[in-house]
């Protein structure tokens, strides 16, 4: 007797082992078309899956993600299937399923070609109408790997070979094609309806770029046709709004080959990068931070102790000088611990709290450089508080509120919170992480939200929370982030009188709100379309002449409203006023203040809002009052 538990409780019984395909047919038809796979015990298992003993089951379809992500990974083998069939010399590797798609690297004699993608596709759909079943399969390494050499599946075998030996692997199979993956896997093939191929990239196998380089292929899958062709709609709007081109437009930043992953930043740029970081440093000045500035070249000895040596060299620019090896700081936080070491510090000091808008370099690989969202060099918003195991939780969540409200001035309502926890390679003895992840757990609940665990993700000196905030596309950034180290005091000498006199090491609270600055402005562009806020444009208004007559008249107005601490300019070129305003409107400048004689004779200006908005006639006296009001209120 076999007794399964459903998730509502209720139970069914089989006088015999049963397949999990055969229970979902016991309970109705429709529950069976749908089903993909089924948790079973907790455990992700294919329909197919024999039943021998009692077990808790819930039947996964597409309307669950987890069932997303089978159709996903499902769909790379289809993709991998329609290769091998259209092109039987290609060599396939690794196809793992990513946010909101998946990917499939291949090895062949020259790259695929986005009419390579069409003829893809196609046998795909081919592949689909067939609704071939798809059996899994259990081999020892050696026969795996036999098998796959047998194939002329190189890669395949190499990957077999780093399994260690005894390991029994799973082989799923769809009609002649074969694949290695631990699955689940959906049924058939005929399960796979909706999806679409995006794109073509180059990929060195295993992300070394000593290795043969690869063709990338990406694709899409979804529940639902509804649900796709939102994502594609997303997909094209983000690429309208891809902040490299936007930066161009608006002549804000760009980057050359002679300085790679190194922004330069023009000046309308530049005033968007010192409104960001003057209202961070409010936010310091407003909650207790004092600000600091350290070196950025420290010697090779401060960075072995502190453990970034070890953990983190190949990310470090080095220079030598005088015999004396050092590194171009890859972050703030041994630096703070310097401030922290000058002077006897008392227990009636803490909390301390430094911030610093520290420039930051880090070696990234050049093909991971992306616009601002990857570079090499970088400011963060960075800040340590200094504290004891007591007020770990006050100053946590303290950091949770101000990031709130702060995300919320930029834009940013929708926060999701996770918590990383201890990864393999860390400093620290397991007591101190239990009593890190501990505190921020505890944090993280006083506060009442609700958040993700992601085991192993933690920084190599302490656990951390992560915040990621959700844009106008949907997407998720992580940016945000407060990390409890015990550790790196300890290591750099660290200490403070405590009330009974004994020297005890802090602990430090690494937090960040925006993270990287320069990602941070990629994320605002994107999100905002480059028509940012009124608070935040580089240029918050331009006056227009219609005629040359009103040329004097408009240095007036620009210098009334300068000195009034709005960012404004003047466009006087001899062009006609629809001209002028078109560009002015493609530039997404907020205010338009046009002048013509009349404006001049009642010292007014006509004021067009963006989008085309007619405002009507104002006085300089209200236009200031306006501008102010709306960027006072950050709307």
């Amino acid at each position: 007797m076999v007794t399964v538990t459903l998730p509502d409780g209720a139970t069914r019984s089989y006088p015999h082992p049963v397949t999990v395909a055969e229970v979902a047919s016991s309970i109705g038809a429709g529950l069976a078309k749908a089903a993909l796979v089924a948790r079973v015990d907790g455990q992700m298992m294919d329909m197919s899956t024999c039943l021998d003993h009692d077990v808790s089951l819930a039947l996964i379809t597409a309307r669950d993600a987890e069932g997303v992500d089978v159709l996903r990974h499902s769909t790379a083998h289809l993709l991998a299937h329609a290769v091998k069939e259209l092109f039987p010399g290609a060599q396939v590797t690794i196809g793992p399923v990513i946010d909101n798609g998946f990917y499939y690297d291949f090895s062949y004699e020259r790259p695929f070609t986005p009419e390579d993608l069409s003829a893809i596709e196609a046998r795909m759909e081919a592949i689909v109408k067939r609704d071939l079943p798809v059996s899994r399969e259990i081999l020892s390494r050696d026969q795996a790997r036999e098998f796959f050499l047998n194939q002329g599946e190189h890669y395949k075998a190499e990957i077999i070979a780093s399994i260690p030996e005894g390991e029994a692997l799973t082989l799923y199979r769809q009609g002649n094609f074969v694949d290695l993956c631990r699955g689940p896997h959906v049924p058939s093939t005929g399960k796979l309806r909706v999806f679409k191929l995006t794109h073509v990239a180059g990929a060195y196998w295993r992300g070394d770029s000593k290795n043969e380089m690869l063709t990338r292929i990406y694709g899409t899958a979804w529940g639902s046709k509804e649900d796709q062709e939102d994502y594609l709609h997303r997909l094209a709007e983000a690429e309208r709004r891809d902040h490299r081109r936007l930066a161009r437009e608006l002549d804000l930043f760009h980057f050359q080959e002679e300085a790679p992953g190194m922004v330069f930043w023009h000046a309308r740029g530049w005033a968007l990068w010192q409104e960001i970081e003057q209202t961070l440093r409010r936010v310091y000045r407003d909650n207790g931070y004092q600000e600091v500035r350290c070196p950025q070249i420290l010697d090779r000895s401060l960075w072995e102790k502190s453990g970034h040596w070890g953990h983190f060299r190949q990310n470090m620019f080095t220079t030598t000088s005088e015999e004396r090896e050092f590194a171009v700081k890859p972050m703030n936080c041994p630096g703070h611990v310097q401030l922290f070491n000058q002077g006897v510090r008392s227990y009636r000091e803490l909390p301390l709290r430094y911030g610093e808008f520290g420039s930051c370099h880090r070696n990234e690989p050049s093909g991971a450089l992306h616009g601002v969202m990857r570079v090499r060099g970088f400011t963060q918003d960075d800040g340590h508080i200094f504290c004891t195991e007591d007020q770990i939780q006050g100053e946590v969540s303290d950091f949770i509120r101000i990031l709130r409200q702060v995300y919320e001035d930029f834009g940013f309502s929708d926060i999701q919170y996770k918590l990383a926890t201890r990864p393999s390679s860390r400093v620290g003895s397991e007591e101190t992480w239990d009593k890190a992840e501990m505190a921020l757990r505890q944090a993280l609940e006083y506060n009442g939200v609700s958040y993700e665990t992601l085991p192993g993700e933690g920084a190599f000196y302490g656990p951390k929370i992560e915040f990621h905030l959700r844009d106008s596309l949907q997407r998720t950034w992580q940016c945000g982030t407060i990390q409890a180290d015990f550790s790196m005091p300890e290591r750099l000498g660290a200490t403070y009188v405590a009330p009974d006199n004994s020297r005890q090491a802090p602990v430090m609270l690494h937090r960040a709100i925006l993270g990287s600055i320069e990602r941070f402005i990629g994320i605002l562009i994107e999100h905002y379309a480059g028509a940012l806020p009124l608070w935040l444009s580089p240029v918050q208004a331009v006056v227009l002449n219609i005629s040359e007559s009103q040329q004097a008249y408009v240095e007036q107005v620009v210098k009334m409203l300068r000195d009034q601490g709005l960012r404004v300019e003047s466009d006087l070129r001899n062009e006609k006023i629809s001209y002028k305003i078109r560009a002015h409107s493609l530039q997404k400048v907020p205010y338009q203040l046009v002048v013509g004689d009349r404006e001049v004779q009642n010292k007014q200006v006509a004021v067009r809002g963006r989008g085309g908005k007619d405002l009507g006639v104002l006085s300089l006296e209200s236009v200031v009052q306006t501008l102010k009001a709306e960027i006072l209120a950050k709307a």
